[in-house]
């Protein structure tokens, strides 16, 4: 491993769906490890992650047979479907959770940006988060020191930086948390896609920041459902598909290969199985065209496009329940539509409802989109769909002139006029 920094090995993670046990008191359980311990002491010291019970109906493995290798010095994407085991990974990796079978090895501390503000204390200020969030990754307190102006500066802070955390917006504890991590100088920096909280030219800065420390010899595991992002900062991506790897190599060629995944997902029906846990559950979301029928695909971007989403709500909700709908090209969300914009808000009554979206012709260019949506209120998730179908759109009108595809998200064509002077 003298050039490597990461080496990942048959690496498996499974989780139990539902524990199904009885509640029990501590002294209950301490009494049957005592038990176990008594009977067969070697259930307690054999090899950890034996996977024996992994085909039981109630086991879920969010990683099977992972292996591969990164470099030292060297910036490598982690893409996938959302469900793929992308952020799992990176909690094995940074040794939040343990893996269940294989094993892996790093080179060097390790600095994670997992989640927004991760390692934060919300009463302390952002001053002594920064000097906190540092001792967790194994800093000095001189070396806290010595970087902390730049980590301030990168952050945009300063007038914030004796204000308790629990004040600051999630894009300002993003910013934060991110620039402890990359200028403490971890020999591995893993990111967790917390970029898509930043704006965008905070985006940019991170970009920069991480390419600067891959040139600096340090090592960087990104994910991001970004592939823009991916191509220009990774020199090798890796995609994983339901936990396993399907491809590694150049990012390029692993942009593509995800891109053709995605193409899996085109259809302009689908719906959901019954969860009756969830007091408001998408059951449906179709795509319409004219005259409200099936859009035909790949369907021309000249014509009015209809988004329906059915939904069911079983049990009272609160009042300030929305829904948002969104389309993403090449994992970049290119159209962001929130039942907040229109005037007539979600009828939250109980049973089925039906909302419908629509969009005027030509708004997005031609291309693959991937539709995801969510519905709930401040603070309170209801359901989550992500990349529940994707759509194929062309230009018929472009096609029958001999011209190229114009480039661009947009498809807008509007009038042209002219005076004389």
């Amino acid at each position: 491993m003298s050039n490597l920094a990461l080496r990942v090995e048959n690496l498996g993670k499974r989780f139990r769906i539902g524990s199904g046990l009885p509640y029990r008191r501590a002294s209950e359980v301490l009494t049957n490890l005592g038990r176990i311990a008594v009977r067969a002491p070697g259930r307690l010291l054999g090899r950890h992650g034996s996977g024996r019970d992994g085909d039981r109906p109630d086991a879920f493995w969010a990683l099977r047979d992972v292996s591969f290798d990164v470099k030292v010095g060297e910036a490598v994407g982690v893409i996938g479907r959302n469900g793929a085991g992308k952020s799992t990974l990176l909690r094995v990796l940074s040794r939040i959770t343990e893996p269940t079978l294989g094993r892996f090895g790093v080179r060097g501390r390790v600095g994670s940006l997992l989640e927004v503000g991760t390692g934060f204390h919300p009463e302390l200020t952002g001053r002594e988060n920064v000097f906190l969030s540092g001792t967790i990754l194994g800093m000095t307190r001189a070396e806290i020191k010595r970087h902390f102006d730049a980590i301030v500066a990168f952050a945009e802070v300063e007038t914030f930086l004796d204000t308790p955390v629990k004040r600051y917006s999630s894009g300002m504890r993003v910013r934060l948390g991110f620039a402890v991590a990359a200028h403490l100088r971890p020999e591995v920096l893993i990111v967790d896609e917390v970029l898509a909280v930043g704006d965008a030219s905070f985006q940019q800065k991170c970009l920069g920041k991480m390419s600067d420390v891959a040139a600096g010899g340090r090592t960087v595991l990104f994910v991001s459902h970004d592939m823009a992002a991916i191509e220009r900062l990774c020199h090798r991506a890796v995609l994983l598909a339901d936990g396993r790897v399907e491809f590694i190599g150049d990012a390029g060629a692993a942009v593509r290969a995800y891109s053709a995944a995605v193409r899996g997902l085109i259809a302009t029906e689908v719906e959901f199985p019954v969860d009756a846990s969830k007091a408001l559950q998408v059951l449906r979301i179709r795509v319409l065209g004219e005259n409200g029928v099936l859009l035909d695909l790949p369907a021309d971007l000249n014509q009015p496009i209809t988004f329906e989403i059915t939904y069911d709500v079983r049990r009272p909700v609160p009042a300030d329940t929305h829904a948002v709908l969104k389309a993403s090209r090449n994992g970049q969300v290119v159209l962001f539509v929130d039942s907040l914009d229109s005037h007539t808000p979600l009828d939250l009554s109980l049973g089925r409802h039906v909302i419908r979206v629509g969009l005027p012709t030509a708004t997005l260019n031609v291309g693959e989109y991937v539709l995801s949506t969510s519905f709930g209120g401040l603070g309170t998730p209801l359901d989550c769909i992500r990349d529940a179908l994707a759509i194929e759109l062309t230009d018929h009108l472009t096609g029958r002139r001999g011209l190229a595809p114009r480039p661009g998200v947009l498809g807008l064509k509007p009038n042209w006029t002219r005076t004389s002077s």
